[in-house]
């Protein structure tokens, strides 16, 4: 358990770009896409939800992307321009339908980088 523990810890020390670029090499690593599982979270979500307690409210927020509409090159750009991520990372996440954009930022920080991507024409939305 203290191994688990141990790389547990580390990976809570990456920049949101670092695990942007930790998933894309798991995912050539093993074959597989981080997409997948997101959806089996979706589904286990209301059942969680309904035993939950209250809710606080909530502080940090994710920008997921939908799609990326019929402007993919300039919202290609808005995720470069958010994220820092290189031209072939962002045109992989602008492919990939419910790509975490931004993860865990501001209600403003969200609020902005939703309405840059959706005046570049992306489907967005804020979790």
């Amino acid at each position: 358990m203290a191994d688990i523990e141990k790389l547990v810890e580390e990976l809570s020390k990456l920049s949101v770009l670092e695990a942007a670029e930790l998933v894309k090499a798991l995912e050539e690593k093993w074959g597989v896409s981080a997409a997948a599982p997101v959806a089996a979270v979706a589904v286990a979500g209301p059942a969680a939800a309904a035993a939950a307690e209250p809710v606080e409210e909530q502080t940090e927020f994710d920008v997921v992307l939908k799609d990326a509409g019929p402007k993919k090159i300039e919202v290609i750009k808005v995720i470069r321009q958010l994220t820092n991520l290189g031209l072939v990372e962002a045109k992989t996440m602008a492919e990939t339908a419910g790509a975490k954009v931004l993860a865990a930022v501001g209600k403003e920080a969200a609020t902005d980088a939703k309405s840059k991507l959706e005046a570049a024409g992306a489907v967005v939305e804020i979790k």
